[in-house]
């Protein structure tokens, strides 16, 4: 199995994090983090940023809303599922439902432990799976951070060759980004692999895992992402991706996360976020 992060040939995705086109952050102050009430902290006028230590967590959300939306316009595929819709990318999903739905806006991702203010990668309307699966103050300095144990959503592809090109570049990054920093060696992945969704979807997706990831707190260690390239109705790239812990009581197996990968689904033409909202 070759592993492209030893040859050099993919690193971080080349197109942007869905924040591009607010201003970046400055210099994080000490507070920038989730606190013990859970809130999100400002940091420019459009834009807020938690940076979580534990996982090196980006967690952003536009206009101050984050609250779970209703599965407008589409009904889940699957009885008793939520679904999740991401109008900026034209897209919808189903997940089981355990899980919480957040708004279209919120923005959640991972950035460099070297370099807090890059963002190595992230997703849009995202939907997490016990969001507060491990809680822990790994500085010491009383300030509390949430650990989810899984997490799906979807993000856009700009810039991409083909599927392929999306899925092989974004799974290993998703492992790397959020459990093995700063070892790329740690990292493996399987074959691009064409897939069909329930809803005539075509795609290729990637699956990707770790094995002796650092293990710095209790809250660390390994994980797996599977990400599917596909095209929305405009024939823009996009890609949807799961990525969670594995190796620990209750982890998502992928029986489960090939199921709500199947139910990836179009959902309108993708619209521009409108960062003015509030």
């Amino acid at each position: 199995m070759q592993n492209p992060y030893q040859q050099g040939r993919f690193g971080p995705p080349e197109w942007p994090p869905p924040t591009q086109q607010h201003e970046q952050p400055q210099a994080p102050p000490p507070q920038r983090r989730l606190g013990r009430r859970r809130t999100v902290v400002g940091i420019c006028v459009l834009t807020a940023v938690v940076l979580a230590a534990v996982t090196a967590v980006a967690y952003v959300r536009y206009g101050g809303e984050d609250r779970a939306v209703a599965a407008d316009p589409s009904k889940p595929l699957i009885a008793g599922w939520k679904t999740v819709v991401n109008p900026e990318h034209g897209t919808a999903f189903d997940v089981p439902p355990e899980w919480e739905v957040a708004a279209p806006t919120v923005f959640s991702g991972y950035t460099d432990r070297k370099n807090p203010e890059k963002i190595l990668i992230g997703h849009t309307a995202p939907a997490f799976y016990k969001s507060k699966w491990c809680s822990i103050d790994a500085n010491g300095d009383g300030l509390i951070e949430d650990v989810k144990l899984a997490s799906a959503g979807t993000k856009g592809a700009e810039g991409a060759k083909d599927t392929a090109d999306i899925a092989e570049r974004s799974a290993p990054t998703w492992v790397y980004a959020a459990h093995t920093q700063p070892d790329k060696s740690l990292v493996t992945w399987d074959k691009p692999v064409e897939y069909r969704t329930k809803a005539g979807v075509r795609g290729t997706y990637v699956k990707a895992r770790s094995a002796g990831a650092p293990q710095p707190n209790r809250c660390a260690g390994d994980g797996s992402a599977v990400v599917f390239g596909f095209k929305n109705s405009k024939g823009g790239f996009v890609a949807w991706d799961f990525h969670g812990r594995t190796g620990v009581p209750g982890a998502v197996g992928d029986d489960l996360v090939m199921r709500i990968l199947s139910t990836v689904r179009l959902a309108g033409d993708p619209k521009e976020a409108d960062p003015a909202a509030s």
